[in-house]
């Protein structure tokens, strides 16, 4: 009897792993044979343990990051890829809308580690997160974008060292992709149709190169953007 290898890879745990960037590291990992995993509110293609979860609710996060390493039977990696935005002035926006990016983007990467980490120790595993040039750069009617993803980036450092000779800790800053993330926004918020995006195809391969340095090195920051993209520094 024939059919379809089984993955015998590493287990990696992508959150927003169903669309944009997350979408594109399932793809990538599951290519390279390992065996990736989802939480997201929507279902990744077929074939990928997932778990849906809000990840505005950071122990709703924990409680399912370990359900799906459970599930999976571990974890070698994480990558953090769930990310949301609403531009707009402060003054503006609601506090529940602010707050929720705020919530999905900084707390819930923090909260799905948290979770992650007795997996990822004892596998010796690795982290990545995702920022923003956005986490280093600063724009007008990006508060809560900006604040979140310079959490990240802080975060990210603090962890790397906190972390030190355990868990491999890659901090990714990404510049703008071609991915849906734009398309619900009013049209001044929106790349121009002429501008320079990275494809997230490229990003991943960037991810999993993070992923599968060896033991004993680690990958620590990666910026990854268009040639001709102005959003860094």
């Amino acid at each position: 009897m024939t059919g379809r290898p089984v993955p015998t890879g590493p287990a990696v745990l992508v959150t927003g792993g169903s669309s944009g960037l997350g979408a594109a590291v399932v793809e990538a990992i599951a290519r390279a044979g390992g065996r990736p995993c989802v939480l997201d509110r929507r279902p990744p293609v077929d074939g990928v343990p997932y778990l849906s979860c809000d990840l505005a609710d950071t122990r709703a996060a924990e409680a399912a990051t370990r359900q799906l390493a459970d599930q999976v039977g571990g974890l070698d990696g994480v990558v953090t890829a769930a990310g949301t935005d609403t531009p707009g002035r402060l003054a503006d926006l609601p506090a529940e809308t602010w707050e929720r990016v705020v919530a999905v983007d900084l707390l819930a990467t923090a909260a799905v580690i948290r979770a992650a980490l007795p997996y990822l120790e004892r596998s010796r595993g690795r982290v990545v997160t995702v920022a923003s040039t956005l986490g280093v750069k600063a724009v007008s009617d990006a508060t809560a974008y900006c604040a979140a993803k310079f959490g990240v980036v802080g975060f990210t450092r603090a962890l790397a060292a906190e972390l030190a000779g355990s868990v491999g800790v890659t901090l990714l800053v990404p510049g703008g992709m071609r991915t849906a993330f734009f398309d619900e926004r009013d049209e001044q918020y929106r790349p121009a149709p002429d501008a320079a995006l990275s494809d997230p195809r490229n990003v991943a391969a960037a991810v999993l190169f993070a992923l599968g340095q060896p033991p004993g090195c680690s990958v620590r920051e990666l910026v990854v953007c268009a040639d001709e993209e102005s959003s860094y520094p």
